[in-house]
Protein backbone atom coordinates (compact mmCIF):
# COMPACT_ATOMS: atom_id res chain seq x y z
CA UNK A 1 0.00 0.00 0.00
CA UNK A 2 1.40 3.66 -0.41
CA UNK A 3 0.75 5.11 2.35
CA UNK A 4 1.26 8.92 0.58
CA UNK A 5 -1.49 7.95 -1.83
CA UNK A 6 -3.65 6.76 0.58
CA UNK A 7 -3.51 10.21 2.87
CA UNK A 8 -4.24 12.02 -0.20
CA UNK A 9 -7.11 9.88 -0.60
CA UNK A 10 -8.52 10.38 2.39
CA UNK A 11 -7.74 14.42 1.71
CA UNK A 12 -5.57 14.70 4.60
CA UNK A 13 -2.46 16.54 4.41
CA UNK A 14 0.71 16.15 6.92
CA UNK A 15 1.55 18.89 8.68
CA UNK A 16 5.72 19.66 8.96
CA UNK A 17 6.72 18.78 12.30
CA UNK A 18 6.64 21.86 14.99
CA UNK A 19 9.36 23.22 17.03
CA UNK A 20 9.73 21.73 20.68
CA UNK A 21 7.75 23.41 22.70
CA UNK A 22 10.09 22.96 26.00
CA UNK A 23 13.30 20.75 26.23
CA UNK A 24 12.78 17.78 24.38
CA UNK A 25 12.93 16.28 21.07
CA UNK A 26 9.66 15.14 18.87
CA UNK A 27 11.30 11.72 18.47
CA UNK A 28 14.20 9.60 19.56
CA UNK A 29 15.02 6.18 17.27
CA UNK A 30 16.65 3.18 18.78
CA UNK A 31 17.29 0.55 16.09
CA UNK A 32 14.17 -0.48 14.74
CA UNK A 33 11.79 1.54 17.32
CA UNK A 34 10.60 5.10 16.73
CA UNK A 35 9.26 6.57 20.04
CA UNK A 36 6.88 9.89 19.38
CA UNK A 37 7.00 12.52 22.11
CA UNK A 38 3.34 13.41 23.54
CA UNK A 39 1.77 15.72 20.56
CA UNK A 40 -1.43 17.53 21.99
CA UNK A 41 -4.38 18.48 20.28
CA UNK A 42 -4.04 21.71 18.34
CA UNK A 43 -6.89 23.63 16.49
CA UNK A 44 -6.43 26.40 13.84
CA UNK A 45 -2.87 25.92 14.86
CA UNK A 46 -3.15 26.68 18.71
CA UNK A 47 -3.78 24.17 22.14
CA UNK A 48 -7.71 22.90 21.31
CA UNK A 49 -8.18 23.78 25.51
CA UNK A 50 -10.97 21.49 27.31
CA UNK A 51 -12.05 19.49 29.60
CA UNK A 52 -13.95 16.25 28.85
CA UNK A 53 -16.72 16.08 31.02
CA UNK A 54 -16.97 19.68 31.87
CA UNK A 55 -16.76 21.43 28.37
CA UNK A 56 -16.59 19.32 25.77
CA UNK A 57 -18.27 15.85 24.98
CA UNK A 58 -16.70 12.69 23.73
CA UNK A 59 -17.49 13.23 20.20
CA UNK A 60 -15.45 16.70 20.34
CA UNK A 61 -13.11 14.79 22.40
CA UNK A 62 -12.32 12.08 19.12
CA UNK A 63 -12.04 14.79 16.91
CA UNK A 64 -9.03 16.66 18.24
CA UNK A 65 -7.68 13.02 19.30
CA UNK A 66 -7.74 12.24 15.31
CA UNK A 67 -6.11 15.46 14.50
CA UNK A 68 -3.45 14.61 17.19
CA UNK A 69 -2.63 11.47 14.79
CA UNK A 70 -2.15 13.21 11.91
CA UNK A 71 0.44 15.44 13.41
CA UNK A 72 1.90 12.32 14.65
CA UNK A 73 2.19 10.72 11.22
CA UNK A 74 3.52 14.41 9.75
CA UNK A 75 5.84 13.64 12.97
CA UNK A 76 6.46 9.84 12.21
CA UNK A 77 6.90 10.67 8.77
CA UNK A 78 9.79 13.41 9.65
CA UNK A 79 11.51 10.48 11.52
CA UNK A 80 11.31 8.10 8.64
CA UNK A 81 11.36 10.02 5.65
CA UNK A 82 8.64 7.53 4.17
CA UNK A 83 5.45 6.00 6.31
CA UNK A 84 5.55 3.25 4.05
CA UNK A 85 8.66 1.77 6.22
CA UNK A 86 6.32 1.27 9.22
CA UNK A 87 6.25 -2.22 9.87
CA UNK A 88 4.03 -1.99 13.03
CA UNK A 89 2.27 1.11 14.86
CA UNK A 90 3.30 -0.83 18.70
CA UNK A 91 1.82 1.52 20.92
CA UNK A 92 -0.85 4.60 21.52
CA UNK A 93 -1.22 6.22 24.68
CA UNK A 94 -3.25 8.87 25.51
CA UNK A 95 -3.58 11.12 28.03
CA UNK A 96 -7.06 12.86 28.59
CA UNK A 97 -8.23 16.27 30.69
CA UNK A 98 -11.21 15.22 32.01
CA UNK A 99 -13.51 15.55 35.32
CA UNK A 100 -13.11 13.11 37.89
CA UNK A 101 -16.60 11.44 37.03
CA UNK A 102 -15.72 10.91 33.16
CA UNK A 103 -15.13 7.61 32.17
CA UNK A 104 -15.37 7.86 28.25
CA UNK A 105 -11.01 8.53 27.91
CA UNK A 106 -10.95 5.19 25.71
CA UNK A 107 -13.57 6.41 23.26
CA UNK A 108 -11.73 9.77 22.74
CA UNK A 109 -8.94 8.11 22.01
CA UNK A 110 -10.60 5.74 19.62
CA UNK A 111 -10.14 9.23 17.50
CA UNK A 112 -6.64 8.45 17.13
CA UNK A 113 -6.97 4.73 16.98
CA UNK A 114 -9.41 4.48 13.92
CA UNK A 115 -7.54 6.78 11.57
CA UNK A 116 -4.02 4.90 12.57
CA UNK A 117 -5.88 1.84 11.65
CA UNK A 118 -7.70 3.66 8.94
CA UNK A 119 -3.82 4.68 7.24
CA UNK A 120 -2.28 1.77 7.72
CA UNK A 121 -4.95 -1.28 7.81
CA UNK A 122 -5.22 -3.24 10.24
CA UNK A 123 -1.90 -5.50 10.13
CA UNK A 124 -0.15 -2.46 10.34
CA UNK A 125 -2.47 -0.11 12.12
CA UNK A 126 -3.63 -2.16 15.02
CA UNK A 127 -1.80 -0.98 18.27
CA UNK A 128 -2.16 -1.96 22.20
CA UNK A 129 -2.76 1.46 24.03
CA UNK A 130 -3.44 2.84 27.00
CA UNK A 131 -5.97 6.36 27.52
CA UNK A 132 -5.89 8.08 31.05
CA UNK A 133 -7.84 10.56 32.53
CA UNK A 134 -5.43 13.43 33.64
CA UNK A 135 -6.57 16.85 35.82
CA UNK A 136 -4.93 18.88 33.46
CA UNK A 137 -2.70 18.86 30.50
CA UNK A 138 0.00 21.16 29.86
CA UNK A 139 -1.66 24.45 28.06
CA UNK A 140 -4.66 23.79 29.13
CA UNK A 141 -4.96 21.20 26.13
CA UNK A 142 -7.85 18.67 26.04
CA UNK A 143 -5.93 15.34 24.87
CA UNK A 144 -2.02 14.68 24.18
CA UNK A 145 -0.96 11.34 22.36
CA UNK A 146 2.10 9.33 22.31
CA UNK A 147 3.11 7.00 19.79
CA UNK A 148 5.48 3.91 19.37
CA UNK A 149 6.20 2.06 16.00
CA UNK A 150 8.69 -0.53 14.21
CA UNK A 151 10.06 0.41 11.13
CA UNK A 152 12.03 -1.41 8.67
CA UNK A 153 15.27 -1.47 8.53
CA UNK A 154 17.22 0.59 5.42
CA UNK A 155 18.42 -1.87 2.88
CA UNK A 156 21.22 -0.92 0.69
CA UNK A 157 22.19 -3.70 -2.19
CA UNK A 158 26.16 -3.15 -3.22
Amino acid sequence: MNISQHLQDLGITLPPVAIPAAAYVHFVQTGNMVFLTGHIAKRDGQPWVGQLGKTMTTAEGQQAARAIAIDLLGTLQAAVGDLGRVRRIVKVMSLVNSTGDYTEQHLVTNGASQLIAEVFGDQIGAHARSAFGVAQIPLGACVEIELIAEIAEITTTE
